[in-house]
Order: C-alpha cells, then sequence, then structure tokens
C-alpha cells in the first residue's frame, strides 16, 4: 500500500507553477485538494523564487505524509492530528512551520449523518459505524469528541477510508457518519447530510508545514524561503477570498460557491512553534494514546524544528 501511495504521488507531481528558476534548486512540495498550491498560485507570492517548486496533490494527509516520510516529497502542510499520528508511528518527519486558525468557523470540521438517520447527537451513534481515515482531523474529531461526552472509546466504530472512498460509501447509505472537513464537508451538506458534531469548539485549528529529515539537512534555505512566501501567500489569502476562491475552484474543480466557502473559513495566519504549540499538541497525543490509537512513545519536543518559523514569522 505505501509503495502504491508513493508511485500515486509520483504521478501527480507537476512541473512548478509559477516562473522557474534559473538554477538547478528543486523544493518539493506535497498540497492537499485546495491547499497550499491553490493559495502559493493565487497570491503570486513564489514570483521570483530562486529554486523551482515541484508540486504533487493528495487526497488527504495520511498519503501526503506517507510521500514526505518516504522521501518522494520534501514538505507539506498537514492538520496536527495526522502529524502527530505519523510522527508516533516512526516516520522521519519533524514540523518546520505553523499555522492557525483563530476565528475557528462551524462546518468546516465535523461529523454528518445522512438526511436520513434518526441521529442526533453523538449519544445515537452507539455502535454505528463513522468513515473517515486514520489518523486524520476527522478521527481525532471523534475521538475528541467521545471524550468530551465522557463516552468511551470504542462506543462507535470506524471505517478508514479516503474522502474519496467515504464520500460514495456516506452517498450509497452504506455508513452511518463521516467525519469529515472542507472542501468536502460543504458537499456532503449541499446532499442533504446534516451535522451532528460540529469541530469548531473541539479542535484547535492547528497545521504544520512537515518536513523530512533529509529535506530539512539538505535544503533548509530553501525551505526557508518557501515559508517566508508561504506567509505572505495566507495574508494575501485572508484578504482577497473572493479572488483565491476563484483560482481554487480552477486548480480544484470544486462549484464555485463550495471554493468561495472554503477560501471565507480556511483563513489561516503563520505562528511560531513555541511552547503553547507543544503544549496543545501534547493534548493531542494523549486523546490518541487514551484511545489506544497510538502506541508510539517518540519525544513530542523532538517533532519539531522551531528555528525556520522564527525566521519566517519574523520576516512577515
Amino acid at each position: 500500500m505505501r509503495r502504491l501511495l508513493l508511485a500515486l504521488g509520483a504521478l501527480l507531481a507537476l512541473a512548478a507553477c509559477g516562473p522557474h528558476a534559473d538554477g538547478d534548486a528543486v523544493l518539493r512540495v506535497g498540497s492537499q485538494r485546495g491547499g497550499t498550491k491553490a493559495v502559493m498560485i493565487a497570491s503570486g507570492a513564489l514570483e521570483g523564487a530562486p529554486y523551482t517548486v515541484e508540486w504533487s496533490e493528495f487526497p488527504a494527509a495520511q498519503h501526503l505524509l506517507e510521500a514526505i516520510g518516504g522521501g518522494a516529497v520534501d514538505v507539506g502542510l498537514v492538520g496536527d492530528a495526522p502529524f502527530m499520528f505519523a510522527y508516533q508511528s516512526g516516520s522521519r518527519i519533524r514540523a518546520v512551520g505553523a499555522q492557525f486558525v483563530r476565528e475557528r468557523p462551524r462546518e468546516a470540521l465535523a461529523l454528518v449523518v445522512p438526511a436520513a438517520s434518526p441521529a442526533r447527537s453523538l449519544a445515537d451513534m452507539k455502535g454505528r459505524t463513522i468513515a473517515t481515515t486514520r489518523g486524520s482531523i476527522g478521527h481525532y474529531l471523534v475521538i475528541r469528541a467521545l471524550v468530551a461526552a465522557g463516552l468511551p472509546a470504542d462506543y462507535v466504530k470506524f471505517a478508514f477510508l479516503p474522502p474519496g472512498d467515504a464520500k460514495a460509501a456516506f452517498s450509497s447509505g452504506s455508513l452511518d457518519g463521516w467525519a469529515i472537513w472542507t472542501p468536502y464537508l460543504p458537499a456532503a451538506l449541499r446532499e442533504g447530510a446534516h451535522v451532528i458534531v460540529d469541530g469548531h469548539d473541539l479542535v484547535s485549528g492547528y497545521g504544520f508545514e512537515v518536513a523530512n529529515d533529509t529535506a530539512i539537512a539538505d535544503k533548509r534555505a530553501l525551505l526557508a524561503d518557501f515559508l517566508k512566501r508561504e506567509a505572505k501567500g495566507l495574508a494575501w489569502a485572508r484578504a482577497n477570498p473572493d479572488a483565491y476562491a476563484a483560482v481554487l475552484a480552477k486548480e480544484t474543480g470544486l462549484p464555485a460557491d463550495i471554493a468561495r466557502d472554503y477560501a471565507v473559513k480556511n483563513r489561516r495566519v503563520a505562528v511560531p512553534i513555541d511552547d503553547a504549540v507543544i503544549a496543545d499538541q501534547r493534548r493531542v497525543l494523549d486523546d490518541f494514546r487514551n484511545a489506544g490509537a497510538v502506541e508510539g512513545k517518540r519525544d513530542l519536543a523532538a517533532a519539531f524544528d522551531r528555528t525556520l518559523t522564527a525566521d519566517r514569522v519574523a520576516a512577515n
């Protein structure tokens, strides 16, 4: 499976979006659907970069992290939960940048049920099957919601599927619930699904630019420059949601209204990796461990490289 995922990532690789650099330096950046690539293209943040960016696109963080850990991609943005999950599984990766959504919106991350479902709360889902990607922010949402409700980790069953397969199964009525995020969530709501758990007050909203150890050692200057440019791209996207949405729709094929919904809700800002960020991630890791989803005992502090983000935020 791992080889297949890496092969798929390689097939999706695209030559640099934006001007090619005069030199031979290349930074291989992974992006989830509607993620970093759309921001950087829309904002023009890579104009004049002294290196070429080669993009690879992935359907979910799990697949992107597989590619980073396997060396097929240098760096990519993922949510905190999948990063913690992959790091504790032994992947040779570290976070080199952090992002945060300060005003977490509703209906950006949620557990939804089909329109005909009688369930109206998590308590109604006992023994039911919920689809999500293993180690994803959706997986973590359900674990965190169970903790908040005082329910045991085995109260529900999981079907671990990538978003495309989960969507098909959910639409066919073969699943009881789906823990999903934008841009997939708005499409599910449009088809009649309703929210029984909203993640806006349950998860912190952190995301991390994650790189493998080889890239951190060999492409440090490129990573530092990319992170600075990305911070500027995020600022542009926050200030220009309509223009961002137009590029997002073109890049992803999303309907214009869903692309705009995503652009308005996805108001990420670059932040330094500090003690507060790491403390928050300890809670995420503890929740995974207490649920029996993670067994790794790697040092949490070693998962973060703080030096690159200090440079980036200072320059933003």
